[in-house]
Protein backbone atom coordinates (compact mmCIF):
# COMPACT_ATOMS: atom_id res chain seq x y z
CA UNK A 1 0.00 0.00 0.00
CA UNK A 2 1.20 3.28 -1.00
CA UNK A 3 0.30 6.88 -0.67
CA UNK A 4 -2.29 7.07 -3.12
CA UNK A 5 -5.62 5.96 -1.13
CA UNK A 6 -3.60 5.26 2.09
CA UNK A 7 -5.41 8.57 4.04
CA UNK A 8 -9.08 6.96 3.53
CA UNK A 9 -7.41 3.92 5.34
CA UNK A 10 -5.66 5.06 8.17
CA UNK A 11 -9.18 7.40 8.89
CA UNK A 12 -10.96 3.74 9.04
CA UNK A 13 -7.83 2.34 11.25
CA UNK A 14 -8.21 5.71 13.61
CA UNK A 15 -12.17 5.33 14.14
CA UNK A 16 -11.61 2.09 14.62
CA UNK A 17 -8.74 2.60 17.47
CA UNK A 18 -11.11 3.18 20.21
CA UNK A 19 -12.04 -0.53 20.21
CA UNK A 20 -8.06 -1.47 20.56
CA UNK A 21 -7.92 1.05 23.72
CA UNK A 22 -10.35 -0.79 25.58
CA UNK A 23 -8.92 -3.85 26.06
CA UNK A 24 -7.39 -4.41 29.80
CA UNK A 25 -8.49 -0.54 30.79
CA UNK A 26 -10.20 0.26 33.89
CA UNK A 27 -10.27 3.65 33.36
CA UNK A 28 -6.59 4.35 35.49
CA UNK A 29 -3.72 6.81 34.49
CA UNK A 30 -0.42 5.60 33.42
CA UNK A 31 2.09 5.13 36.09
CA UNK A 32 4.37 6.54 33.55
CA UNK A 33 4.68 10.78 33.60
CA UNK A 34 2.86 12.01 29.82
CA UNK A 35 5.14 14.55 28.32
CA UNK A 36 3.46 17.57 27.00
CA UNK A 37 4.25 19.24 24.08
CA UNK A 38 3.96 23.26 25.01
CA UNK A 39 1.12 25.16 23.15
CA UNK A 40 -0.49 21.99 21.52
CA UNK A 41 -4.07 21.36 20.97
CA UNK A 42 -5.82 18.30 23.34
CA UNK A 43 -6.07 15.28 21.05
CA UNK A 44 -9.38 14.30 19.11
CA UNK A 45 -10.62 11.27 20.18
CA UNK A 46 -9.82 9.37 17.61
CA UNK A 47 -6.10 10.39 17.27
CA UNK A 48 -3.77 7.37 17.23
CA UNK A 49 -1.40 7.61 20.70
CA UNK A 50 2.30 6.36 21.08
CA UNK A 51 4.16 5.65 24.18
CA UNK A 52 7.59 5.44 25.25
CA UNK A 53 8.18 2.19 26.91
CA UNK A 54 10.03 2.26 30.43
CA UNK A 55 11.39 -1.16 30.54
CA UNK A 56 13.20 -2.81 33.08
CA UNK A 57 16.73 -3.84 33.44
CA UNK A 58 18.69 -0.68 34.73
CA UNK A 59 19.05 0.58 30.45
CA UNK A 60 18.35 3.95 29.89
CA UNK A 61 14.89 3.82 28.23
CA UNK A 62 14.61 7.71 28.86
CA UNK A 63 16.92 8.69 26.10
CA UNK A 64 16.48 11.28 23.26
CA UNK A 65 13.73 13.62 25.04
CA UNK A 66 13.09 15.40 22.05
CA UNK A 67 12.92 12.00 19.30
CA UNK A 68 9.12 11.22 19.99
CA UNK A 69 7.72 15.08 20.46
CA UNK A 70 9.72 15.44 17.15
CA UNK A 71 8.44 12.25 15.15
CA UNK A 72 5.13 13.22 16.49
CA UNK A 73 4.92 16.66 14.60
CA UNK A 74 6.67 14.91 11.33
CA UNK A 75 3.42 12.98 11.50
CA UNK A 76 1.19 15.60 12.32
CA UNK A 77 2.44 17.95 9.89
CA UNK A 78 1.77 14.94 7.08
CA UNK A 79 -1.61 15.21 7.90
CA UNK A 80 -2.23 11.46 6.81
CA UNK A 81 -3.53 10.60 10.38
CA UNK A 82 -4.76 12.62 13.40
CA UNK A 83 -2.08 11.85 16.29
CA UNK A 84 -1.91 12.83 19.54
CA UNK A 85 1.15 14.96 20.19
CA UNK A 86 1.61 14.11 23.28
CA UNK A 87 4.83 11.80 24.27
CA UNK A 88 3.63 9.33 27.04
CA UNK A 89 5.40 6.78 28.97
CA UNK A 90 4.43 3.62 29.93
CA UNK A 91 5.07 0.21 31.67
CA UNK A 92 4.34 -3.01 30.06
CA UNK A 93 2.12 -3.52 33.41
CA UNK A 94 0.18 -0.40 33.32
CA UNK A 95 -3.80 -0.30 32.87
CA UNK A 96 -3.69 1.97 29.80
CA UNK A 97 -1.11 -0.10 27.71
CA UNK A 98 -3.66 -1.39 25.19
CA UNK A 99 -4.38 2.40 24.39
CA UNK A 100 -1.01 2.86 22.53
CA UNK A 101 -1.00 0.73 19.14
CA UNK A 102 2.43 1.37 18.99
CA UNK A 103 5.39 1.42 21.74
CA UNK A 104 8.96 2.78 21.16
CA UNK A 105 12.05 1.82 23.59
CA UNK A 106 15.33 2.75 23.43
CA UNK A 107 18.54 3.57 25.26
CA UNK A 108 22.07 2.00 25.63
CA UNK A 109 21.67 -0.40 27.97
CA UNK A 110 20.02 -3.56 29.46
CA UNK A 111 16.51 -4.95 28.83
CA UNK A 112 14.72 -6.88 31.17
CA UNK A 113 10.94 -8.22 31.45
CA UNK A 114 9.78 -10.36 34.49
CA UNK A 115 7.59 -13.26 33.27
CA UNK A 116 4.63 -11.34 33.94
CA UNK A 117 5.67 -8.37 31.93
CA UNK A 118 6.45 -11.24 28.82
CA UNK A 119 3.33 -12.60 28.97
CA UNK A 120 1.20 -9.41 28.69
CA UNK A 121 3.29 -8.08 26.09
CA UNK A 122 2.46 -11.09 24.25
CA UNK A 123 -0.85 -10.61 24.82
CA UNK A 124 -0.41 -6.77 23.79
CA UNK A 125 1.20 -7.84 19.98
CA UNK A 126 -1.04 -10.77 19.24
CA UNK A 127 -3.96 -8.50 19.78
CA UNK A 128 -2.71 -5.45 17.44
CA UNK A 129 -0.06 -3.89 19.10
CA UNK A 130 3.63 -3.00 17.75
CA UNK A 131 7.25 -2.56 19.52
CA UNK A 132 9.74 -0.63 17.74
CA UNK A 133 12.88 -1.33 19.54
CA UNK A 134 15.68 1.38 18.88
CA UNK A 135 19.26 0.36 19.46
CA UNK A 136 20.81 4.08 20.18
CA UNK A 137 24.40 1.54 20.76
CA UNK A 138 25.10 -1.25 23.11
CA UNK A 139 21.52 -2.98 23.57
CA UNK A 140 22.32 -5.95 21.00
CA UNK A 141 23.06 -8.67 23.51
CA UNK A 142 20.38 -7.68 26.31
CA UNK A 143 17.31 -7.34 23.10
CA UNK A 144 18.54 -10.51 21.47
CA UNK A 145 17.91 -12.57 25.02
CA UNK A 146 14.85 -10.94 25.73
CA UNK A 147 13.16 -11.32 22.48
CA UNK A 148 14.40 -15.01 22.63
CA UNK A 149 12.25 -15.42 26.16
CA UNK A 150 9.75 -13.16 24.80
CA UNK A 151 8.67 -15.89 21.76
CA UNK A 152 11.11 -18.78 22.46
CA UNK A 153 8.78 -20.58 19.62
CA UNK A 154 10.02 -17.55 16.78
CA UNK A 155 13.40 -16.31 15.55
CA UNK A 156 14.49 -13.15 15.20
CA UNK A 157 15.01 -12.77 11.55
CA UNK A 158 16.56 -9.97 9.45
CA UNK A 159 13.90 -8.10 7.23
CA UNK A 160 14.31 -8.63 3.72
CA UNK A 161 14.25 -5.64 1.59
CA UNK A 162 11.59 -5.85 -0.41
CA UNK A 163 9.18 -5.99 3.06
CA UNK A 164 6.53 -3.61 3.32
CA UNK A 165 7.52 -1.86 6.28
CA UNK A 166 10.38 -0.29 3.69
CA UNK A 167 7.51 0.53 1.26
CA UNK A 168 4.15 1.35 3.05
CA UNK A 169 4.18 4.72 2.84
CA UNK A 170 8.06 6.23 1.79
CA UNK A 171 10.36 4.12 -0.24
CA UNK A 172 13.26 2.64 1.57
CA UNK A 173 14.55 -0.04 -1.88
CA UNK A 174 18.05 -0.41 0.47
CA UNK A 175 16.32 -1.15 3.56
CA UNK A 176 16.88 0.57 6.67
CA UNK A 177 18.79 3.85 6.89
CA UNK A 178 22.27 4.76 8.30
CA UNK A 179 22.11 7.56 10.05
CA UNK A 180 24.84 7.26 12.98
CA UNK A 181 28.11 5.59 12.05
CA UNK A 182 28.92 3.38 15.51
CA UNK A 183 30.74 -0.08 14.69
CA UNK A 184 30.61 1.32 10.69
CA UNK A 185 28.46 -1.82 9.94
CA UNK A 186 25.65 -1.60 7.39
CA UNK A 187 21.89 -0.38 8.96
CA UNK A 188 20.25 -3.70 9.80
CA UNK A 189 16.22 -4.41 10.44
CA UNK A 190 15.41 -7.45 12.54
CA UNK A 191 11.82 -8.58 13.51
CA UNK A 192 9.25 -10.73 14.38
CA UNK A 193 6.20 -12.52 12.80
CA UNK A 194 2.78 -13.77 13.91
CA UNK A 195 0.77 -14.51 11.96
CA UNK A 196 1.83 -13.04 9.02
CA UNK A 197 1.89 -9.56 10.50
CA UNK A 198 5.70 -7.96 12.14
CA UNK A 199 4.67 -7.52 15.57
CA UNK A 200 8.56 -6.07 16.80
CA UNK A 201 10.91 -4.81 14.97
CA UNK A 202 14.36 -4.31 16.19
CA UNK A 203 16.75 -1.52 14.37
CA UNK A 204 20.47 -1.83 14.86
CA UNK A 205 23.63 0.12 13.42
CA UNK A 206 20.93 2.92 12.44
CA UNK A 207 19.97 4.56 15.24
CA UNK A 208 16.99 6.86 13.22
CA UNK A 209 15.82 7.76 17.34
CA UNK A 210 18.79 10.15 17.31
CA UNK A 211 18.00 11.37 13.98
CA UNK A 212 14.50 12.40 14.89
CA UNK A 213 15.89 14.36 17.79
CA UNK A 214 16.61 18.02 17.92
CA UNK A 215 19.57 19.59 15.21
CA UNK A 216 22.00 20.48 17.58
CA UNK A 217 21.96 17.63 19.75
CA UNK A 218 23.78 15.29 17.29
CA UNK A 219 24.45 17.80 14.92
CA UNK A 220 22.96 15.38 11.57
CA UNK A 221 22.62 16.63 8.35
CA UNK A 222 18.84 17.76 7.16
CA UNK A 223 18.67 14.76 4.66
CA UNK A 224 19.70 12.36 7.53
CA UNK A 225 17.14 13.77 9.59
CA UNK A 226 14.64 13.47 7.06
CA UNK A 227 15.76 9.74 6.38
CA UNK A 228 15.01 9.34 10.14
CA UNK A 229 11.70 11.03 9.96
CA UNK A 230 10.51 9.07 7.31
CA UNK A 231 11.60 5.41 8.47
CA UNK A 232 9.70 6.35 12.05
CA UNK A 233 6.50 7.22 9.65
CA UNK A 234 6.64 3.45 7.60
CA UNK A 235 6.73 1.98 11.39
CA UNK A 236 3.74 4.01 12.40
CA UNK A 237 1.78 3.62 9.13
CA UNK A 238 2.78 -0.01 9.03
CA UNK A 239 1.29 -0.80 12.85
CA UNK A 240 -2.00 1.12 11.90
CA UNK A 241 -2.75 -0.66 8.34
CA UNK A 242 -1.03 -4.07 9.18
Amino acid sequence: MYKTGLLAFLVIVTISAPIFAQQGINGLVPQGTPVYIPGEKPPHPSAVTAARLHYGGGGDWYWGNSAIPNLLRFVAQSGVVPIDSQEHVIQIMDDNLFRYPFLFATGHGVMKFSNEERERLRTYLAHGGFLFINDSYGMEKGVRKEISRLFPERELVELPFDHDVYHCYYDFPSGPPKIHEHDNLPARGYGITVDGRLVLYYLLESDIGDGWEDPQVHNDPPEKRQEALEMGMNLLVYALTH
